[in-house]
């Protein structure tokens, strides 16, 4: 990554203001490890994993000791948080920044059940994760009466087996380090995930007569990753080759400049039209000539109009291919190259891996594997298109209602030049207001819809982003906001500078759409949509609860002619090292994005 490097990330170092936060875990009672979660911290440090977030649960106090008492400046470092779910989707957050996995430590089956949500988000975003969880002994007559035994599952993982690559339940410390270093390997390899390993109470606290070997580990991303054959290159090159209208949909893929630009190359190579997807986040310059505009976290018009009129469509890991085909009517004449490793991951339970889509060729890679791979078999590298360089409009500063339009021109206007990197955007946003031109401009959705994502998310990525010149800014729904709010404690703890932006309509307004929409069907009264669905009367304090956490809260907002002095006043709070809220009143409506959802039956 040009912004944010693996290497950057692999020798994080405490900042002068976080000592006195940490300097707790500064210190290494002894260079032997002496206990069998000491043995774990060494794993982790041999894999170079910097964090751990976590909230506190006896039956991990074993490897809380050790990463108090044991690990020293090399980590992994803690990262405390309120609540289980906030501490997986702050790994899931640091993951779409650097493709790297995190650590999570989950306390028995009670954390895991709270967490669930969130490693469903990590599983159906594709994203790495190392989850430790923890057990109390699974030997029973080693059990404490009471807490060790409703603490204690015969199964613990069956919980989340389903939405994990893998899981392990070990019973010694040698097998508990051999059943990490495996998770580590799986968690990083294509297609990746989160994996999920048990830490027995009992096994923790083992005392260790000898030193244990440690399995050889690899650091970073896993260098060897699954590839399509030749000939399926091959196939998909005579079929894009001798295209008339190729269209390319361009799904989740790395974030690294030298990937971004070859994607570039390959659509210019082809003379194709690239679809993107606000899923996704910005994968494919939106200035760039070839863009179709109008992308969304549904298919707009625009794109529809050009898969149905396409004669091959190469489909670069897109998110729910067979959907995105029949909703454009895309007929059987049209060919479809396919690039994604998604099918080795289905497993029957969930049903995200969607329509099973027709495809004339597989490529079993990685998108940007497969796209070097069509590229040097093509063996021409485009036309070199120019960028459309015109700026975004200036936003309305009169006196009247804020819209999401008028936040997205807001927003730009008052961050002028800065590189920013939007971590969140909420469902209703217009996918031309804001013109992304980097892989970090965007980092697209959640994943698994999962509601109550967003300020953990927000918080890990603008963890990844801290010490690049990068401003990491969230825009969430009020819904998404109150469900995670206690996730910003963290950032407040560790001075993680953050502009978290709430459009807050004051309701569940995705679910009016739909209550409008039911309400039609049935001849019933659709003014009564809003009934159990506004979050009003009386209206939470949104920068209040973020005061709460120790974050800076400006608003509420409800005039277009304060709102750049309040973006402003966040704006430089972040500037100065502080997590910063502001809550914005935006007028309730439909948008272009959403009455195209509504129309395709979302």
């Amino acid at each position: 990554m040009s912004a944010v490097t693996a290497a950057d990330h692999h020798s994080t170092r405490l900042r002068s203001d976080e000592k006195s936060h940490m300097s707790e875990q500064n210190h290494r009672s002894t260079e032997r490890p002496q206990w069998g979660s000491d043995a774990v911290i060494d794993l982790l440090q041999a894999a170079e994993v910097p964090w751990i977030s976590l909230n506190p649960g006896a039956s991990f106090r074993g490897l809380h000791d050790s990463l108090v008492n044991y690990a020293d400046k090399r980590g992994p470092q803690m990262l405390v948080c309120l609540h289980e779910e906030h501490a997986v989707a702050l790994a899931h957050g640091w993951a779409k920044v650097t493709g790297l996995p995190m650590a999570v430590a989950l306390h028995s089956n009670v954390g895991l059940m709270h967490a669930s949500m969130a490693i469903y988000n990590a599983w159906c975003d594709r994203v790495p994760m190392l989850i430790i969880g923890a057990t109390g002994p699974l030997d029973a007559a080693s059990r404490r009466p009471w807490i060790d035994w409703i603490h204690t599952s015969a199964d613990q993982p069956a919980i989340v087996r389903n939405f994990v690559k893998w899981d392990d339940t070990p019973t010694s410390v040698p097998a508990t380090l051999e059943s990490i270093a495996r998770a580590w390997d799986i968690a990083r390899t294509a297609p990746t995930g989160p994996t999920y390993v048990v830490l027995d109470a009992s096994v923790q606290e083992a005392p260790l007569p000898e030193l244990p070997e440690l399995p050889v580990l690899t650091r970073g991303a896993m260098v060897d990753q699954p590839t399509a054959s030749a000939d399926s290159v091959a196939r998909a090159v005579e079929l894009l080759g001798n295209a008339a209208a190729p269209v390319v949909l361009v799904g989740p893929a790395g974030r690294d400049d030298a990937a971004y630009a070859r994607r570039v190359q390959l659509v210019e190579a082809l003379g194709a039209r690239a679809v993107t997807d606000l899923k996704a986040g910005s994968l494919y310059p939106m200035r760039h000539p070839a863009h179709v505009p109008g992308p969304g976290f549904f298919l707009g018009v625009e794109a529809c109009r050009l898969l149905k009129e396409a004669d091959v469509v190469l489909s670069l890991n897109w998110i729910d291919l067979a959907g995105t085909l029949a909703q454009a009517e895309v007929g059987p004449s049209t060919k479809v190259v396919s690039a994604t490793l998604d099918p080795l991951l289905a497993n029957g339970w969930s049903k995200d891996h969607q329509a099973r889509p027709r495809v004339d060729v597989w490529l079993p890679a990685e998108p940007d594997a497969a796209v070097s791979a069509l590229l040097t078999a093509l063996g021409t590298s485009g036309r070199a298109a120019a960028l459309d360089e015109s700026a975004p409009p200036a936003p309305d500063r009169t006196p009247g209602p804020v819209t999401l339009p008028e936040l997205s021109r807001a927003l730009q206007a008052e961050l002028g030049g800065t590189a920013t990197t939007l971590v969140r955007l909420p469902l209703g946003w217009g996918g031309d207001d804001w013109a992304f031109g980097h892989p970090l401009d965007f980092l697209g959705y959640d994943g698994g819809g999962g509601i109550g994502s967003g300020p953990g998310m927000a918080v890990g990525a603008a963890l990844a982003l801290r010490d690049s010149n990068r401003l990491p800014v969230a825009v969430l729904g009020d819904g998404d906001y109150l469900m995670g709010v206690q996730a910003l404690w963290t950032a407040a703890h560790q001075r993680i500078p953050l502009l978290l932006v709430v459009a807050n309509n004051r309701s569940y307004f995705n679910d009016e759409v739909h209550q409008e929409r039911v309400a039609h069907q049935r001849g019933r009264d659709a003014g009564r949509k809003w009934v159990g669905q506004r979050i009003d009367d009386p209206p939470p304090d949104l920068a209040g609860l973020a005061r709460a956490q120790g974050v800076h809260g400006i608003g509420p907002v409800s005039d277009r002619a304060d709102l750049g002095a309040a973006l402003a006043e966040g704006i430089a709070q972040v500037r100065a090292g502080h997590p910063v809220v502001v809550d914005v009143v935006v007028e309730t409506g439909y948008t272009p994005a959403m009455a195209a959802g509504l129309t395709r039956g979302h």
